[in-house]
């Protein structure tokens, strides 16, 4: 008789309705659940679920409630030797707090935590021992790495699991891109704009061209002169001016449906994040992709759901797009976006 498979699943605060409704589809049933971290079992499924709304996704190997660390430590320690073999020990330990708010609210953002890296740096040293091979927490992970990962519900409540590293963000810790920035970013698009970029796996170079609408006040354009890029920022309001002084930078201030075909002829990266009906988005979009004269071999396009009841939505702004003739299409809630979805399509050219 075989054994159920126990999964456990982090994502963003309210979007656990969404998450639940995709997995339940594919056979998975709740077990345990709080706002942003979720777990369920499977009766035939051997490997956690994925989907746009799951920033990390691991087989779970069991929890532990003490007030003591070490009392924590020494119960995954039994867990551990109980469900696997020392002589293949994991690569990496991921640990992270679940998220305590919905992000950008009171200026919360997703990632390892204070209270995360303390516990990390506690309990790294006696998992270390027997079943790590790394030198540090929280190291992002290579493809294919065996990955532990540990949860903090609450701070004296975690949840082990494990994953094997592939996409990007199942090699970073808790699904957050590590990033610091040589100078203060402008805004949070730029954090955004670098996640979305690392996820697409487009291959942005220096010199080339990259068009931004909805741009200001220069987040996400930030992100992009950073990489080396040539920037053309599309937005009626004002840049900062870090970006408008760029001597790689032009400021078209106008709507991007205002504006001349020509003004997109020779880029080849087009981002998009606008407070825009995404209808109205997809209309733009499409006028300027299926132009003859379009030479963009990528989109990296964010657009609002509004509330996650909505997001059925997705599905028939995945069908619009797929009319364009696309070569690839993706589409993820990464870990910086609200209550929104970041829309990755590749073209040949």
């Amino acid at each position: 008789m075989s054994h159920p498979t126990f999964a456990m699943i982090s994502c963003a605060v309210g979007a656990e309705t969404a998450v639940k409704a995709s997995v339940f589809e594919e056979g998975w049933r709740l077990a345990f659940s709080r706002p942003g971290f979720v777990t369920l079992k499977h009766e035939d499924q051997k490997s956690p679920p994925t989907g746009t709304f799951i920033r990390t996704s691991s087989l779970s190997i069991g929890s532990s409630r003490d007030p003591s660390l070490s009392h924590i430590a020494e119960n995954l320690l039994s867990q551990l030797d109980k469900k696997f073999d020392a002589n293949r020990p994991f690569n990496q330990l991921h640990v992270w707090s679940k998220d305590r708010a919905p992000i950008g609210r009171f200026g919360f953002e997703p990632g390892p935590d204070e209270v995360s890296e303390a516990v990390s740096q506690e309990i790294f040293p006696l998992l270390a021992k027997k079943w790590l091979t790394c030198d540090h927490p929280n190291r992002i992970a290579e493809s294919g790495d065996r990955v532990l990962d540990l949860v903090l519900v609450e701070p004296s409540h975690c949840f082990l699991g494990w994953h094997e590293a592939s996409d990007w963000h199942t090699r970073w810790p808790g699904g957050v891109q590590p990033l610091t920035p040589k100078e203060e970013p402008i805004s949070r698009a730029y954090y955004k704009a670098a996640e979305s970029i690392t996820w697409s796996g487009f291959p942005l170079r220096p010199g080339e061209t990259a068009i931004e609408i909805g741009s200001a006040p220069g987040g996400a354009c930030g992100r992009l002169l950073e990489l080396g890029l040539k920037v053309i920022g599309i937005d009626p309001a004002e840049m900062d001016p870090r970006i408008a002084e760029n001597t790689n930078f032009i400021h078209l201030r106008a709507r991007a449906g205002d504006l001349p075909r020509k003004v997109f002829r020779g880029a080849k990266w087009l981002l998009v994040d606008s407070n825009v009906a995404p209808e109205k988005t997809l209309t733009t979009i499409k006028n300027v992709v299926l132009h003859r004269d379009c030479t963009l071999e990528g989109l990296l396009v964010t657009l609002k759901i509004g509330n996650y009841q909505a997001s059925q939505k997705i599905a028939d702004w995945t069908s619009e797009i797929e009319t364009w003739h696309p070569q690839r299409v993706r589409v993820r809630q990464l870990a910086r976006n609200k209550v929104e979805v970041c829309f990755a399509i590749a073209f040949s050219r």
